[in-house]
């Protein structure tokens, strides 16, 4: 897809409603935005339409194509292990990928998620675009012991409380500190 296209309209009116078009193409509506700002507009357009024409690609394979080749785990010792991890984790932000809660995970569990799961789910994703950035939260999927993970080592008292308010027959596990002080040191995304 090319946006120089749109670019060689004319008016801002006549861009945007080419935009709107081709993502009406794609099965899109863009009828909420309307009371947007036409600058915003625009600009929000054109990143819905670069992200839904992207050919995703698995992380591993970007890791790849970037040189940095990614072993089986059982390979390395437990401070070689410790490094490539160090190593892919800087090579997925250089590429606006970003890991979040990983504490309750040591090196090697961490490495195994990545290599069996992590790094092999298709993604779309923007390096050249700071504005973007593809979050993988190890206690974000959604599932009870993903819920359970998070409940125990990370949320805070005021989360707790509403869990229990929103959730009355779930089981709230004890606050632990998790085992492992990673997170912290891990590249962060420029969006906070």
């Amino acid at each position: 897809m090319s946006f120089i296209q749109f670019a060689d309209e004319p008016s801002q009116e006549e861009r945007i409603a080419k935009l709107r078009a081709e993502l009406e193409k794609l099965g899109g509506s863009t009828t909420s935005l309307e009371s947007m700002p036409a600058d915003m507009e625009e600009e929000f357009l054109r990143h819905v339409l670069e992200y839904e024409t992207a050919e995703p690609i698995s992380l591993m394979r970007l890791l790849e194509n970037s040189g940095l080749q990614v072993q089986a785990p059982e390979q390395f010792d437990k401070d070689t292990l410790r490094i490539k991890l160090k190593e892919i984790i800087e090579r997925m932000a250089s590429l606006g990928a970003y890991l979040l809660h990983t504490n309750h995970l040591s090196d090697r569990e961490l490495y195994e998620y990545l290599y069996h799961d992590g790094l092999r789910e298709e993604v779309v994703l923007f390096p050249e675009n700071p504005s973007y950035a593809y979050m993988i939260d190890l206690t974000g999927s959604g599932s009870d012991e993903d819920n359970q993970t998070y409940l125990k080592y990370y949320a805070d008292e005021e989360h707790r409380r509403q869990w229990v308010h929103d959730w009355p027959d779930d089981h709230l596990p004890d606050h632990e500190d998790p085992p492992f002080d990673r997170d912290r040191f891990l590249p962060q995304s420029p969006l906070g």
